[in-house]
């Protein structure tokens, strides 16, 4: 068989360099031919035998040089199968389907199964499914993590085409052109994942912890015992964060700065941060129960930022209401707590600051724009005519952004359109308004701290003078670069604060009676006829109103309903579900109605008066969105779920807007609810 096997490159010409030299003799013979004849001959003669014993070496050795090539070559081939067999790394190989056909030794240890094992290989890794396996040109290597046993290993898989071994061999013939088979190994990353766990454990975490309402739970104990209220919260705080192995110093009589490791956060996120109910049960006879509210960052580049994010998260937390914790982890945010409503204030010292403030701001500036949230409702628009009289009173000119007028608000409207005391300017649109604003120009937020929910988001980037009032509570949005913001959750509406605001802002100031009327409605409408979230200072803010010129009568004649929305409202009730014996959930039908919005929140506040309903969601389809209003009595924080959603507000009032089918938001509704219950969120 040999004797058919030709040598060729390299080997084949040093075999053969002899005779090639043979031919240069044969030059040289010439030569010396020409010199003497005698001596040419004896060449010739030397020069055959030459040629012949050349050519009898290289016909006797030339099978033995193959057959040590063979050996070579059959030996190197068994060497590298044992190298491979014996190789260190579990190493496989698989058909692009993933079924096994041929591991190594150590593979076949690890994983307890033949060599030549021959079924799926998610059979072994469950986690390598089909859409894992690396596909030609789109995804040439994959490569997933799995823990198998105790360890933990990387699996790298590649995509190894078999065209050149197919197009050489005599066997085999390749249909479509491309035949791959793939190349899985074995990364065993077990200690490498240890210590980048012990990594993580072991960052630091800053946290700032304040007591939300200190003052007025002082206020409610007598002296002798004030010294002993603050030495069991203190102590409780304490001893709470060093089980955790918590590092904790009080900065201010309320304040504190807390720091711990990520692994002790991690176990305080599986308590859902007990510290929150624990403060509430010191009680020495003191009538109000007080409140915490931690903010935590972690995971910034320094441990400077890392504090710089804690701040962040814990005005986000008073925000927001207090009795809560933010944790601000980069750009994620996430909320723990925050059950409790907010008490109200008794003081007006910040709405007096806030007042002189804006005044100082409109003093400076040429012009004044107003905007609230899209759809402006009935609140926003009170709000902003307020601002718009403050405005007047420092002589500068206001305009109010609104874009759609709802049925809602027309009626309140119409007193000023065509009004000779009022200018046709005093309402623009959004194109209008862009129009208006520059830099000597303070754009005033009302009713809405989210950008994305404004009448017109442009105008934010177009002034660096940007107020904002507003009682909702902070979320992940917010207006970033505000000079003024006065956020207050336990306000009942934007009117209220407006109105209180308007008591400190000018000597000057009188509200005209229609102007009156409008923030009166304002508070009328998110109180629900001051049945919800209405305190001492709503019901100060509607006398003062009332002083103004504020009409009950007028103000009920604007607010009526027309027929359609009555019998929209009246279905939606009709048609309710009752979900988990305690959650209403409703559609709401939008045709014909100019403002089915409102009115899916007005079904929202009337399936509230169902005996056992504990929360109301009423969903409607508006401009390829479905609006869902939820509202509560007490015991369901509302604002949890529609946070969830995308959406925010209050504990008992709140709303998202989702671009979805109704139906799936339904079924996203109920999931929320389905998943709240099994945290322990919500009690059935």
């Amino acid at each position: 068989m040999n004797d058919k096997l030709k040598l060729r490159g390299h080997i084949k010409r040093f075999i053969q360099w002899p005779l090639y030299l043979s031919i240069l003799l044969l030059g040289l013979n010439v030569l010396v031919y020409l010199v003497n004849l005698r001596a040419g001959i004896l060449v010739s003669l030397g020069l055959l035998v030459y040629i012949a014993l050349s050519l009898g070496l290289y016909r006797y050795h030339r099978p033995m040089i193959v057959n040590d090539l063979i050996a070579f070559a059959n030996q190197y081939d068994l060497l590298e199968k044992r190298i491979l067999e014996e190789l260190a790394l579990p190493y496989a190989i698989m058909d692009i389907e993933g079924k096994m056909i041929w591991s190594n030794k150590i593979f076949s240890e690890l994983t307890g199964k033949d060599q030549f094992y021959k079924k799926n290989v998610s059979m072994i890794f469950p986690e390598i499914t089909p859409d894992k396996l690396p596909v030609p040109e789109e995804r040439e290597i994959s490569e997933i993590s799995t823990q198998f046993g105790d360890r933990i290993y990387r699996i790298s898989m590649q995509r190894v085409s078999l065209r050149d071994v197919i197009t050489q061999s005599e066997m085999l013939e390749s249909t479509d052109g491309e035949v791959s088979l793939i190349a899985m190994y074995l990364y065993d990353e077990t200690e490498l994942k240890e210590y980048i766990q012990k990594n993580e454990d072991n960052k630091l975490v800053v946290a700032l912890a304040y007591l939300d309402n200190y003052e007025e739970a002082l206020e409610s104990v007598e002296d002798v015992r004030r010294s002993l209220l603050i030495a069991l919260i203190d102590r409780k705080i304490t001893k709470y964060f060093s089980n955790f192995d918590g590092l904790v110093r009080k900065l201010e009589k309320d304040k504190y700065l807390l720091i711990m490791r990520q692994s002790s956060l991690e176990s305080l996120k599986e308590q859902r941060f007990h510290i929150l109910d624990e403060v509430k049960t010191v009680n020495i006879g003191n009538e109000m129960a007080v409140t915490l509210s931690i903010g935590i960052g972690l995971n910034a580049a320094t441990y400077l930022q890392n504090y710089e994010y804690s701040r962040i998260a814990i005005e986000m937390a008073l925000g927001r209401g207090g009795d809560q914790v933010v944790i601000k982890n980069g750009n994620t945010i996430t909320y723990f707590g925050g059950k409790a409503q907010q008490m109200e204030k008794t003081t007006r010292v910040k709405a007096r600051v806030k007042a002189q403030a804006l005044k100082e701001f409109m003093s400076t500036k040429d012009r004044v724009v107003v905007m609230g949230h899209k759809i402006t409702d009935v609140d926003a628009l009170g709000a902003a005519i307020g601002i718009y009289r403050a405005g007047k009173t420092l002589g500068k000119p206001v305009h109010i952004v609104v874009n759609d007028p709802t049925t809602s608000i027309r009626p309140l409207m119409a007193g000023y359109m065509g009004n000779p005391d009022y200018e046709p300017s005093m309402f623009v649109d959004s194109s209008q308004a862009m129009e208006l604003v520059d830099n000597n120009t303070v754009v005033v937020v009302v009713d809405t701290n989210k950008p994305s929910y404004t009448e017109c988001q442009d105008l934010l980037y177009m002034t660096k003078t940007i107020v904002v009032l507003d009682h909702h509570r902070r979320g992940n949005e917010v207006i970033q670069n505000a000079v003024l913001s006065y956020v207050e959750p336990y306000a009942s509406s934007t009117c209220e604060m407006v109105a209180e605001i308007l008591q400190y802002f000018s000597d000057d100031l009188r509200l005209r009676n229609m102007e009156a009327d409008c923030i009166y409605a304002g508070i009328l409408i998110d109180t629900n006829n001051f049945i919800t979230r209405a305190g001492v200072r709503t019901f100060e803010a509607a006398a003062y109103l009332r002083r103004n010129g504020a009409d009950m009568a007028r103000v009920r004649k604007m607010l009526r309903d027309n027929i359609d929305s009555y019998k929209a409202r009246a279905e939606a009730v009709r048609t309710a579900e009752i979900y988990r014996d305690y959650f209403a959930i409703a559609r709401c039908p939008s045709e014909g109605l100019e403002s089915p919005t409102v009115v899916g929140a007005q079904a929202a506040n009337e399936l509230l008066n169902i005996a056992g309903v504990k929360a109301s969601f009423v969903l409607t389809s508006y401009n390829q969105e479905v609006y869902v209003s939820a509202r509560a009595i007490d015991e369901i924080n509302v604002q949890v779920m529609m946070e969830r959603m995308g959406g925010g507000g209050h504990l008992n009032i709140a709303g998202a807007q989702v671009q979805a089918a109704v139906e799936e938001v339904e079924q996203m509704l109920k999931d929320i609810i389905d998943q709240l219950i099994q945290e322990g969120e919500l009690k059935e």
